[in-house]
C-alpha cells in the first residue's frame, strides 16, 4: 500500500474550524469529523459529546447510526451478485422476489428512478413501526407506484428494502450474513453492525428551534427496513469504506465500481450538479473540467446524521457523523472536508517511469491524425497505445486507451469513444494509411468529408 503523508498542520487547523463552525452552526451536541485517506484517517476530531451526560467528545471508534449509508452497502452486494451471473440489472424485482407483482427492473431500483412511493404502508414514520419481513413482502404490491419509471428521481426505503430480501432469495441467508462475508469481514470492519453492537456509541439528540435543551431520540427497530437504513459504524470503519469506494480491489470490479458511479438521473435538474448513480449520489464541484465528482450517500435517523463522500481519483473522503436530528446538510459539510484537503493539501503524483518498449505494430500509429478537421495525437505509454484531441481544451480529460483484438484492430477502453474499435489499415509495405476510429476516417492531414470521397 502506498504511503500516505501526513497532513499539513495549515490543513488540520482549517479542518478543525470547519468541523467546530458546523457543530455550532448545526447546535450538535456531539459530532466526529474526518477526512479519510488510503483506508485509514489522515485527521479526525471530536468536537462536543457523545453523551450530553458525560464530558466526552465522540471518538473515531464511537458508533453512529449510518442509517441510509447502508444502501451503498447493498447496492455493491446487489452487484457482486450481478457479476457473478446471478442476475441483471433489467431483471424485473418480481424474477428474484415472487411476491412482487409491480414491473420495475433491479436498475430501476439501484438508482430511485422505478417510481415506488418512498415508504411501506402505514405512517412509519410517526408510528416508529416497521414491517417483518413477511409483512413488507405480503404488502409490497399493494405499495403505490407514484411516478412513471425514469420520470423523475425518487427517493425510495421500501426499495431498497426489497433489495435486501433480493439477496436473502439469491444468497439464501440473511442480508447481515451477506454483509458480514461479503464486504465487512474483507475490508476489516469490525465495527460495523446492524444496529449498535454493544460497544462504545454515541447517544442521539433532538435539539428544539427555541431553546437549547438536547432530548434524547428512540432508536428504532428498523426490523424488514433495515437494508435501507439499519447499519452502525465508526469513523475508523467508514475510512476503510472509502477507500474500497475509491478502489474496490478484488471484492469488486474497478469496471463495475465505475458503472456504479456513472449518472443515471439528475437530482437537481436545475442546476446539474448533483445524480443518482446505481446505489450511490454523485455530487460534482466547480465547473467544467476543473471540478470534481464525490460519491457517496448521506444518512439520517432519530438523533444521528452522517455523511460518506469519496473523490475516487485522489482517494480522499469526507466523513461527518452528528448526533442531531436536524443539524447542517452532511453531504455539503463532509464534501467541503474533502475538498479542502483535495485542493490544499493534494496527494503527490506518482514519479514518472520511462517504458521498457515500444510495440514494433504501433510505431507506424504514432503521431498526429486528423479527423473532422480536428488534431488528434496518439502516443505509446507502459507500452499501451493512447489517444485524445491534441487541443489545450483537452488536456485535462483522460485519454483514450486501447486493447489489441486482433492484428491492427484494438478496442478503446476509456475515454472518448469506450467501446468503439480502431481499425489500422496499412499498405502492401506495412506503411499505416489511415486508421479509422468509430468508422471515423483518420488522416495524417486534414481533410474534409468531401475530400475524402474524390481521393
Amino acid at each position: 500500500m502506498r504511503v500516505v503523508p501526513p497532513l499539513q498542520d495549515s490543513t488540520t487547523r482549517r479542518l478543525r474550524r470547519i468541523a467546530l463552525d458546523k457543530q455550532r452552526e448545526g447546535r450538535v451536541p456531539g459530532l466526529f469529523a474526518g477526512v479519510a485517506r488510503g483506508g485509514r484517517l489522515a485527521w479526525g476530531e471530536g468536537i462536543g459529546r457523545a453523551d450530553v451526560g458525560a464530558d466526552r467528545a465522540p471518538t473515531a471508534d464511537d458508533q453512529f447510526l449510518i442509517a441510509s449509508n447502508t444502501k451503498t452497502f447493498i447496492a455493491v452486494m446487489v452487484m457482486q451478485l450481478r457479476d457473478a451471473g446471478r442476475l441483471t440489472l433489467d431483471d424485473l424485482l418480481g424474477d428474484h422476489v415472487p411476491e412482487v407483482s409491480h414491473p420495475i427492473t433491479i436498475r430501476q431500483c439501484l438508482a430511485h428512478v422505478s417510481g415506488m412511493a418512498r415508504e411501506p404502508l402505514g405512517d412509519v414514520w410517526e408510528t416508529l413501526e416497521n414491517p417483518s419481513a413477511k409483512e413488507l413482502r405480503r404488502d409490497f404490491d399493494e405499495v403505490e407506484r407514484v411516478l412513471r419509471p425514469h420520470d423523475h428521481w425518487h427517493y425510495s426505503n421500501v426499495v431498497f428494502a426489497m433489495l435486501g430480501q433480493l439477496i436473502e432469495e439469491l444468497d439464501q441467508r440473511p442480508w447481515t450474513e451477506s454483509l458480514s462475508a461479503r464486504l465487512l469481514e474483507p475490508l476489516e470492519m469490525t465495527r460495523t453492525s446492524n444496529g449498535f453492537d454493544g460497544g462504545p456509541h454515541v447517544t442521539g439528540y433532538y435539539v428544539p428551534a427555541y431553546d437549547d435543551v438536547p432530548r434524547e431520540e428512540p432508536v428504532m427497530d428498523l426490523r424488514a427496513l433495515a437494508p435501507c437504513g439499519g447499519l452502525a459504524s465508526t469513523a475508523n470503519d467508514l475510512a476503510r469504506w472509502s477507500a474500497f469506494v475509491a478502489d474496490p480491489g478484488e471484492l469488486l470490479s474497478a469496471d463495475t465500481l465505475e458503472e456504479m458511479c456513472q449518472p443515471q438521473v439528475l437530482l437537481t435538474p436545475e442546476n446539474w450538479n448533483a445524480a443518482m448513480g446505481l446505489g450511490f449520489f454523485l455530487v460534482r464541484t466547480g465547473t467544467g473540467p476543473t471540478g470534481r465528482t464525490y460519491v457517496g450517500h448521506t444518512g439520517g435517523m432519530p438523533g444521528h446524521i452522517t455523511g460518506v463522500f469519496t473523490h475516487r481519483e485522489s482517494g480522499t473522503g469526507g466523513i461527518t457523523l452528528m448526533n442531531n436530528t436536524a443539524p447542517v446538510p452532511p453531504d455539503a459539510f463532509a464534501i467541503e472536508l474533502a475538498e479542502h484537503v483535495v485542493e490544499h493539501d493534494p496527494v503527490e503524483p506518482e514519479p514518472w517511469r520511462p517504458g521498457t518498449s515500444v510495440p514494433d505494430e504501433l510505431r507506424g500509429v504514432l503521431g498526429r491524425w486528423f479527423s473532422e478537421g480536428q488534431p488528434f495525437v496518439f502516443w505509446v505509454e507502459q507500452g499501451e497505445l493512447r489517444a485524445r484531441v491534441d487541443k489545450p481544451a483537452a488536456a485535462n480529460l483522460a485519454p483514450s486507451r486501447f486493447v489489441e483484438v486482433e492484428d491492427d484492430v484494438y478496442r478503446d477502453v476509456a475515454g472518448r469513444e469506450r467501446g468503439e474499435l480502431l481499425r489500422v489499415t496499412r499498405a502492401a509495405d506495412g506503411t499505416v494509411t489511415k486508421l479509422n476510429w468509430a468508422t471515423y476516417l483518420f488522416t495524417r492531414e486534414p481533410i474534409g468529408f468531401g475530400e475524402n470521397l474524390t481521393r
